[in-house]
């Protein structure tokens, strides 16, 4: 079978990580780097320097005519960017989000649809086997639950540029959330139904309307709960910046990082689990635990090139195989429309109610 050539638009720190994931594999050949600024040279060269460099999408689409296009550049180019391979018969590999907002988004799954190509969405902690157990544990906890989750990032120098790019045009809730809500939709299998959320502009760096602090909470139709905090600059605090954990009826789960304690903005860390630690609520009749919490130790787990690389598979596989991806899209369609009205909620001081979105 012929290899699939790819072409990798944008070559930033994802972008990096999926070429480094399609160099290693079999049946892939990437047949052009993508970026306006100096990337694409530095990517080029940490990768032997065989590879064409292009600093326009539409001439290097036009040029290469790849089988498949791999887009990790900034969200605001992700609609016209993602239309634009699909409309060249091209698989695509979008990072999250989507688009930046539910409609351009919608427009992107039809274009695929309609195109008869496969469109995967980049949720990496869908590939991490220690997630997936967090996921499946929470479901053995009862109804309703309770989902407690955050990411702060305590970023500078380079870190703090790329923040303030992202700030352009999303939000910390909205660019990180979609991750975690994402995680919270799997673990309630319900349908979200509404939103608050709060925020704050913490740096006068920020365009007026934009804000690098927020938190969410959403309900869902089963009466599960859940909040999700972001914030994102170099005021922000270090302490408790990284918490997982998910309450039923049952008992509960977390996550516990011992790695977290340190470098908050530290990509690596956004995924690891090190351990598991479950606590079950039944007592006897004195009203004691009838058993001690139970610990699953995760320290073999995949770093992010082994997770990038997992992604990549699935995308190689979903192509070869035709993989039904309609509960793919439709569950990219629910998590993004929650970050979206708690951005809208944000900014409006009001409960947002959550329609019915259908891919």
């Amino acid at each position: 079978m012929t290899d699939l050539r790819v072409l990798v638009v944008g070559c930033g720190n994802m972008g990096a990580s999926h070429a480094e994931a399609y160099h290693d594999m079999d049946g892939v050949e990437i047949c052009g780097l993508v970026a306006r600024g100096d990337s694409r040279h530095r990517l080029n060269t940490r990768l032997g320097g065989g590879y064409p460099v292009f600093s326009d999408f539409a001439q290097a689409l036009t040029v290469t005519r790849p089988d498949a296009v791999c887009l990790t550049t900034w969200p605001d180019t992700h609609e016209a960017y993602a239309l634009a391979a699909l409309a060249a018969g091209c698989h695509l590999f979008i990072e999250k989000p989507l688009a930046t907002t539910l409609v351009g988004a919608e427009r992107v799954i039809a274009a695929a649809r309609a195109a008869g190509r496969q469109l995967v969405v980049g949720y990496i902690l869908r590939h991490h086997p220690s997630w997936q157990q967090f996921v499946e544990l929470a479901r053995d906890l009862g109804k309703p639950l309770v989902m407690r989750m955050n990411l702060n990032q305590q970023s500078h120098g380079a870190m703090w540029d790329v923040h303030r790019n992202l700030m352009q045009s999303l939000s910390p809730i909205v660019d990180c959330g979609v991750h975690y809500l994402d995680v919270m939709c799997q673990m309630t299998q319900s349908e979200p139904v509404s939103v608050s959320a709060i925020g704050a502009r913490l740096s006068e760096e920020l365009p007026p309307e934009m804000y690098n602090y927020g938190q969410l909470q959403v309900r869902f139709a089963d009466g599960s709960v859940g909040w999700y905090e972001a914030g994102w600059g170099p005021m922000i605090s270090e302490t408790a910046y990284f918490v997982k954990d998910v309450i039923g009826p049952r008992g509960s789960v977390s996550i516990v990082a011992r790695q977290a304690d340190a470098d908050s903005d530290n990509v690596d860390g956004h995924t690891r689990t090190d351990s598991l630690r479950i606590h079950s609520a039944a007592l006897d009749s004195t009203n004691q635990f009838l058993q001690s919490d139970r610990w699953i130790d995760c320290q073999d787990e995949p770093d992010h090139l082994a997770l990038c690389l997992s992604e990549q598979r699935y995308f190689l596989q979903a192509i070869q195989d035709g993989l039904d991806l309609d509960r793919h899209w439709q569950d990219a369609l629910n998590s993004l429309r929650v970050v979206l009205a708690a951005d809208e909620a944000v900014r409006s001081r009001q409960t947002v109610m959550l329609g019915r979105s259908s891919a």
